[in-house]
């Protein structure tokens, strides 16, 4: 790694300008400006939900949620799931920028209202389903609030985990070495916070599972288990035992099994399932050919 000293000072200039070639895995889509680059409408299947995603962790929060629902019996949660893929520029379609204004995933249409409801933000897809079909979200004040300030926890502190220390750890044409401790710190910061509070009840929000659970899970669930950015054994993630027994329960779930698979497409062809339009795609044989 490169320390700061190590190299010539950068001075900003009095106006920035974006550079040619900014470097990274993401530098094909990184732009200043918002707003659609192409015209394509998006695609509308056969249930009031539909979803537009990939099965990263911000799209693993709201497919999870959805197959708890109908775990429950909520059908009214049935849903198409469509593959967004973000490395080739899909959300900067006009269709996906109309659904949502800032052209990341996921985003969520419900055309069971009178006039198509948008939802974009995956805590607040995750608050809206909660609240239409009265579930993973307590009604009494107290434990609301402690539902909701966790999966806001979640919104504020998941940009350091992913734009920050993973982008710099992983993705970051050069290492550097101040960009990578500053990080690093906060991201052990931030699981010693949700250590902690899972030494003291089951899950995040007390006794009962909620979509506190569904928000941190895919991000912190996954750095637990040393998957995100491969830095389980550089941050010592095996020390978070209450995070790790959390982890573990959750991942037990058959919802949470299913949710996983929706919009992913990397991984074992078998653990990928691209689209979603049926209970039945889960089925081996559409995995098979999805994957």
């Amino acid at each position: 790694m490169r320390r700061m000293t190590d190299s010539t000072p950068y001075a900003p200039p009095r106006i920035w300008q974006p550079p040619h070639n900014s470097g990274g895995r993401f530098a094909n889509i990184n732009r200043p400006v918002a707003g659609a680059t192409h015209d394509k409408p998006l695609p509308v299947g056969k249930h009031p939900l539909q979803l537009y995603s990939l099965g990263t962790p911000n799209g693993v929060k709201v497919t999870v949620m959805l197959e708890e629902l109908l775990a429950l019996g909520h059908s009214g949660a049935e849903y198409d799931a469509w593959l967004i893929r973000i490395n080739e520029g899909e959300q900067f379609g006009s269709g996906f920028v109309a659904a949502n204004p800032n052209s990341k995933i996921p985003v969520l249409v419900d055309h069971s209202e009178p006039t198509p409801l948008r939802v974009f933000e995956s805590g607040a897809i995750l608050q809206y389903l909660a609240e239409k079909f009265g579930a993973f979200l307590p009604t009494a004040r107290a434990p609301r609030a402690e539902c909701l300030a966790w999966v806001n926890w979640l919104m504020g502190s998941a940009p350091f985990l992913g734009g920050g220390f993973g982008h710099f750890y992983a993705y970051a044409p050069s290492k550097i070495e101040y960009a990578i401790d500053r990080y690093a710190m906060e991201v052990k910061r931030q699981l010693d916070v949700l250590d902690r509070r899972l030494a003291e009840v089951p899950y995040l929000a007390g006794a009962d599972y909620t979509i506190a659970d569904m928000a941190v899970w895919p991000w912190y669930g996954a750095l637990a288990k040393g998957l995100l950015y491969e830095a389980g054994e550089f941050l010592q993630v095996q020390t978070y035992t209450h995070v790790l027994r959390w982890t573990d329960e959750i991942a037990q779930r058959p919802a949470v099994k299913r949710g996983r698979m929706v919009n992913r497409a990397w991984g074992e062809p078998a653990s990928q399932l691209h689209e979603r339009h049926d209970a039945s795609d889960f089925d081996t044989r559409t995995q098979d050919k999805l994957g």
